[in-house]
């Protein structure tokens, strides 16, 4: 009898629990109701503010399930590099010609024909100010960039030099550090990488292993060096798995980190609190440039921020953070002390999660 009366109280606590709070099935909602089984087949969102502390999933993916973080990585690369300053083995003003080999240097910023490598420095490749061009995104000799063929379903691999020599064989788009000048490129972060692993002599998964998952205890976090491994969900591209291990694991300081929503939500909240590099720092990264609609560049961060047009109630409050092809985002309010992680695992309409961020953003807020 005692014990049928404490399972009696268990499930009315529970129930009144859940109708006075009705936002967590809310947000659930929101989040099956995105699973179309035709450009999102699996989504997972974590969030948190001085509130709630939230998780969800859907269609084919787990709360716990690791997937493919693509250029959100950029946010590890930036916190290593900040470490560096603040441990006084770098600044973000050096050129990059002070760390860097000649063979790496030549050929790499001919622009109107003058040689801009010496002119470089860390804070131009944070900020997408060196005007290199993306050895990704960019057209190659054979008039398509690696994404183009990667998409075609041509997996394939490349090291630092090879990524290096891709970029030197592009025009660069304009002379280091002009005036209200950025574009984006992944060369920018394979060449932090290259400086980090040569500033502290250990490779950069390392680098991220000993200074930022083990002090804050991520376990499904990792970059990803095995095309072998098949513990991250398959990305997919439009209706069908994309397959792309050798890529994935060639993308390295650029894109190639693996996590959860959940170890996304820790480490977004460590970036932003001064857990991982002096919160001091921070005023001098929202030094913002456009790079494309709605993005804009800060030094290794990006701001996404809709235009009145799209947010004439302002309801939809600026986020800093980042985002990858891959539909994976990572962001947080200063105003609202918000945090969001997720992804939608799908290559061809990474826009999906921005949508689905503005959805349970504005979900959470309207609770508060």
């Amino acid at each position: 009898m005692f014990y049928r009366l404490l399972l009696f109280l268990f499930y009315f606590q529970t129930f009144t629990s859940m109708a006075q709070n009705p936002l967590p099935a809310e947000l659930q909602q929101l989040l099956d109701r995105s699973v179309d089984n035709k450009k999102v087949f699996g989504t997972a969102f974590a969030i948190k503010t001085e509130r709630l502390s939230w998780q969800g999933a859907a269609g084919n993916l787990s709360h716990d399930q690791p997937y493919f973080i693509a250029s959100t990585t950029k946010l590890f690369t930036t916190a290593l590099i900040l470490q560096l300053q603040a441990a006084g083995k770098l600044q973000l003003s050096d050129k990059i010609s002070s760390y860097l080999p000649a063979t790496v240097l030549t050929g790499l910023h001919l622009y109107k024909g003058k040689d801009h490598a010496g002119d470089i420095t860390n804070a131009h490749l944070l900020a997408h100010r060196s005007g290199l061009p993306d050895y990704f995104q960019g057209k190659g000799p054979s008039g398509k960039s690696l994404e183009d063929e990667l998409m075609a379903g041509r997996d394939q691999s490349w090291t630092f030099e090879q990524a290096m020599e891709r970029t030197k064989a592009m025009k660069p788009l304009f002379a280091p550090g002009a005036k209200g000048k950025a574009h984006y490129s992944d060369a920018n972060f394979q060449l932090l990488g290259r400086i980090i692993e040569l500033v502290s002599g250990q490779s950069y998964a390392a680098n991220c292993e000993q200074h930022l998952l083990e002090p804050l205890g991520l376990k499904s976090t990792y970059l990803y060096q095995n095309p072998s491994d098949t513990t991250p969900k398959v990305l997919h591209y439009k209706n069908k798995e994309l397959h792309i291990p050798q890529a994935m694991a060639s993308f390295g300081p650029d894109g190639g980190m693996v996590s959860t929503s959940t170890d996304m939500l820790v480490f977004l909240e460590a970036f932003f609190t001064g857990k991982l590099f002096p919160k001091a720092y921070l005023p001098e990264m929202q030094e913002w440039n456009r790079i494309f609609f709605p993005m804009q560049a800060g030094v290794g961060i990006h701001l996404f921020k809709l235009p009145w047009l799209m947010n004439p109630t302002g309801a939809m409050p600026s986020f800093m953070g980042h985002s990858g092809l891959s539909g994976a985002l990572a962001y947080y309010s200063p105003q609202h002390q918000l945090y969001i992680a997720g992804t939608v695992n799908q290559v061809a309409y990474p826009d999906r999660s921005f949508k689905s961020m503005i959805k349970l953003v504005l979900r959470v807020k309207k609770n508060d």
